[in-house]
């Protein structure tokens, strides 16, 4: 599906879930919005309708049955709206307005729209970025997003987002995981973790853990994920500590990069390990990691 059918499609199928859960005359509103910027493509106007979107609509959660989810999925390889919003909805609707003919004009708007926007809005707004036209072009927005130290906006372009993976270039992707560890957030739900491991990444994971351990604070076990490939013989200490010193989830953790690592000196090291769980993966380690943090909280 190319760039402007899955676009309109989108945006057919975003206006059918504004007007089945917001009130009939915020939706009433936001098409005549629509009818009057397309007739007249004035940045100005674009810019208030935007701005003005939360008056209209709330922040309730969008109702989302299995055919919504799959439909979603279906337009765009990966768009995930589970934690997505009405009022979301609406600015993403409202976003797949923007004029595409000229690109400069196109970033103009865009450029004009993140400068100025509060929390809430660049949690959209980096959301938005798989269904946003020149997505190669706007990598630099997201290689920008990943840098925040504000945890619903990194989440917002770092997790259940196809984006990053598609179109940032290794150094800021492997930045974005390694942030990603750092803020303690749910490697689970990064998009293409696994496809996007590299040895660069893989070198950074393990000084980051050194330097964890040597200031004796925890290591998420999740870490060892973007390691597991590019473990060797050298890592035999590393992975010892994790077997005689970590938790459940690490020594869970540790056989299973060992396992993938391919390492014949890592596989002696485990052979007398526990089994692991059935079907034991990483998404189950990291669900079940942050299943500990709740109840920890």
């Amino acid at each position: 599906m190319d760039d402007l059918t899955y676009q309109e499609t989108a945006r057919q199928f975003l206006h059918q879930l504004i007007s089945q859960q917001s009130a009939h005359e915020a939706g009433q509103w936001l098409m005549q919005q629509a009818t009057q910027y397309q007739d007249n493509l004035r940045p100005r106007s674009f810019y208030l309708t935007f701005s003005t979107l939360a008056r209209r609509f709330g922040k309730a959660e969008l109702i989302l049955n299995e055919e919504a989810v799959e439909e979603a999925r279906q337009i765009r390889s990966g768009w995930d709206l589970s934690q997505w919003t009405l009022l979301q909805a609406a600015r993403t609707y409202w976003l797949l307005q923007l004029s595409t003919d000229s690109f400069d004009a196109y970033r103009a708007v865009l450029d004009r729209l993140f400068e100025t926007a509060d929390m809430d809005e660049q949690r959209t707004l980096y959301a938005s970025l798989p269904l946003l036209s020149y997505p190669k072009q706007l990598a630099y927005r997201a290689s920008e997003g990943v840098r925040t130290n504000i945890t619903s906006v990194f989440d917002a372009i770092a997790l259940r987002n196809p984006y990053p993976a598609e179109y940032l270039e290794e150094a800021p992707w492997n930045q974005m995981v390694l942030k990603a560890i750092f803020m303690d957030r749910p490697l689970y739900l990064i998009q293409q973790l696994n496809e996007r491991r590299n040895p660069a990444q893989a070198r950074m994971l393990v000084d980051f853990a050194h330097e964890r351990w040597a200031a004796h604070r925890p290591v998420t076990p999740e870490l060892w994920r973007g390691v597991a490939p590019y473990l060797t013989e050298e890592h035999q200490d590393d992975i010892r500590r994790l077997l005689e010193k970590g938790t459940m989830l690490e020594q869970q953790a540790a056989v299973l990069a060992s396992k993938e690592s391919g390492s014949s000196a890592l596989q002696k090291l485990i052979e007398n390990q526990p089994p692991l769980p059935d079907n034991l993966r990483w998404d189950a380690i990291g669900q079940q990691h942050a299943l500990q943090k709740t109840k920890t909280a």
